[in-house]
């Protein structure tokens, strides 16, 4: 598949290495209707992917690697949600792999099946939830799960350079993002910068905070289906699949809701 970034810099192809940082981030109010925020999204996170990779030093060609990312998206789905029904019933499993070794492994290159976009929220560990261990999830975090050039950036990489199959975006029960933007309380610093990118969950389910929630989590899948090249492109060929998600705090289950 073609990435139709003009700017990335060629050479050797090298390992590639994580996403950190970007530089690039969504200024202002955003209305309800989200079809502006989506194309804003579309012409930032091109330069941001692009800076990113320069400054990486990488070769931006998608390139199949081994080991997890064999797995089709559909395979690659099952294994989270099976890792999941682990972890809800206590019976993990990655704590038993050998530590040592993965980390040998993974020190020089990267080799995720699927990534999570989930929220900051320290009660959501991602890695636990699935029960997998090191280099096995391509990890995005930020208050509220919403979609931010940034987020974007960092899981376009994923999917084109790592080789991910699946992305899924997770709400959880209780979250104070979703729950901040119902009650749009005066909160000190930029806290209040998130929203915006919320609002329109909220607008859609009212004041019922779990279907806020849920809502939020669909929401913000559809629009980085919707707002990446990257991802759409894979979508359509069926390489990857991007899926919203619900974690219950109580029980430890995950629940899909696409």
């Amino acid at each position: 598949m073609a990435i139709p970034f003009d700017s990335i810099t060629s050479g050797s192809r090298q390992d590639p290495s994580p996403v950190c940082s970007a530089e690039s981030s969504i200024q202002g109010p955003i209305s309800d209707h989200d079809s502006s925020r989506r194309r804003f999204l579309q012409m930032t996170v091109t330069g941001t992917v692009a800076g990113l990779v320069a400054a990486a030093g990488m070769e931006f060609t998608p390139s199949p690697l081994l080991a997890q990312s064999k797995l089709s998206p559909d395979a690659a789905l099952q294994e989270l949600m099976e890792g999941n029904r682990r972890f809800a019933s206590g019976r993990l499993t990655a704590f038993e792999q050998d530590l040592a070794i993965l980390k040998q492994n993974t020190v020089e290159k990267q080799e995720p099946f699927a990534a999570v976009l989930s929220c900051a929220d320290s009660r959501v560990p991602v890695e636990l939830i699935f029960d997998q261990s090191i280099g096995h999830i391509f990890v995005t975090r930020v208050a509220g799960n919403v979609v931010t050039p940034e987020i974007i950036a960092s899981l376009e990489y994923g999917a084109a350079v790592l080789g991910t199959k699946v992305i899924l975006v997770m709400g959880h029960g209780g979250c104070g993002a979703v729950k901040a933007t119902i009650q749009a309380k005066e909160v000190p610093g930029q806290i209040s910068a998130l929203y915006p990118h919320i609002q329109p969950a909220v607008d859609q389910a009212g004041s019922n905070l779990e279907a806020a929630i849920k809502a939020n989590a669909k929401i913000q899948a559809a629009l980085l289906r919707e707002s990446s090249t990257v991802v759409s492109g894979l979508v359509k060929e069926s390489k990857i699949k991007v899926v919203a998600a619900y974690y219950d705090l109580a029980s430890g289950s995950v629940t899909l809701l696409d």
